[in-house]
């Protein structure tokens, strides 16, 4: 856990630099906690695609600044070495409420539906989250949301949270060894993640969530506060060329994934044919792709969008489960922590000309 020094030596070093120039466009630098751009990515970067343009249209591109976990690329955005970043609501409310001046706010809600997990082997013996109580759970590594994650869970269940004994495994087959070796009983992470397991050769079966954690929203692009002002034109162009990307991807999953690797090539496995690798891949994002739109009976759909009642109940839900029941009272006002005042400006575009395109398009 991140203790108020090691805050403090972070913020110490925070840069007031603007968002990078690059020639006649805007670089805007995202903290990628994956370690590598993969194909997760690919609702964020088609839209640099030469035969879309989104970010192009908006004068800017994006760079990724890889890290090797959610907490690193958090605070990465607070001290300047990056312009965004996703936001976990588990671990940046912790953190804000330890350091107030960490200066960060969630300005998109970039997955609006839950994307966290929870799988066992086909043959466990586990049926639900409360069978977890006391047991070996695997998560990627120990900066990982995972932990917090599951804590959400069992707090909602009303299980001791300090009951969970956590392995730090890996991914993808290091991960599904673990689990199919029995060094841990089940593994927490998020829906990519387990789509990369199973495409590697490891049956899941996943667990049904505790239904209020379900209804949670799982990510956000953070920004410093400073930049929703003086940057605010770049934040809006970032985040519109984002939602374009979302909706033609969700839309055309295996053009989003042609063009991903046009761009990346570097993130496009090796050793399997054409065929096989689309097929591994849109394995892997089956259950993202539906979470990247909001839900159909969501009464907001604007995309990006957060409303304070969600907030509230996101905070009160992490209080309960980091064993801090002053979190309300040190976040204060939902609105210290996100704000909704550039979605209308971000959703200024034609999105059935969005989806026209990617129903049209041919990779």
């Amino acid at each position: 856990m991140m203790d108020r020094r090691t805050f403090n030596l972070m913020l110490g070093t925070l840069l007031s630099v603007p968002i990078a120039h690059a020639r006649d466009r805007r670089i805007v630098k995202v903290a990628n906690p994956n370690s590598t751009v993969d194909v997760s990515q690919a609702f964020v970067t088609c839209g640099r695609d030469a035969r879309l343009k989104y970010y192009e249209a908006e004068g800017l591109d994006i760079e990724y600044i890889n890290m090797s976990s959610q907490t690193q690329a958090m605070l990465s955005i607070a001290t300047g070495q990056a312009d965004t970043g996703a936001l976990v609501p588990a671990l940046f409310l912790p953190a804000i409420a330890k350091e107030p001046t960490l200066g960060l706010a969630a300005a998109y809600n970039w997955l609006p539906r839950n994307a966290n997990v929870v799988v066992v082997t086909p043959d466990s013996p586990i049926r639900t989250i409360n069978d977890l109580a006391g047991r070996r759970i695997g998560i990627r590594n120990q900066g990982d949301g995972g932990i917090a994650q599951l804590q959400l869970m069992f707090t909602e269940l009303g299980i001791p949270t300090q009951n969970i004994e956590f392995v730090a495994v890996g991914d993808a087959a290091l991960a599904g060894s673990a689990l199919s070796q029995k060094k841990v009983e089940a593994l927490v992470t998020y829906d990519t993640a387990a789509g990369r397991i199973e495409a590697v050769g490891f049956p899941l079966r996943y667990l049904p969530l505790p239904l209020a954690y379900e209804k949670l929203p799982a990510g956000w692009f953070g920004f410093r506060k400073k930049d929703l002002k003086e940057n605010r034109t770049t934040v809006v162009s970032f985040c519109r060329a984002v939602a374009r990307s979302s909706l033609f991807a969700t839309t055309n999953l295996a053009a989003a994934l042609q063009m991903h690797w046009s761009l990346y090539p570097e993130s496009r496995p090796k050793s399997t044919s054409e065929d096989a690798v689309r097929k591994e891949m849109e394995t892997m994002l089956a259950r993202r792709r539906s979470n990247w739109l909001r839900r159909p009976d969501d009464p907001d759909q604007r995309m990006g969008a957060s409303n304070a009642d969600q907030w509230k109940g996101t905070i009160a839900s992490v209080a309960k489960s980091s064993n801090n029941p002053l979190l309300p009272q040190q976040i204060g006002d939902p609105g210290n922590v996100f704000t909704n005042e550039l979605i209308d400006e971000i959703n200024d575009f034609d999105k059935a000309a969005v989806v026209r395109q990617a129903k049209a398009f041919k990779a």
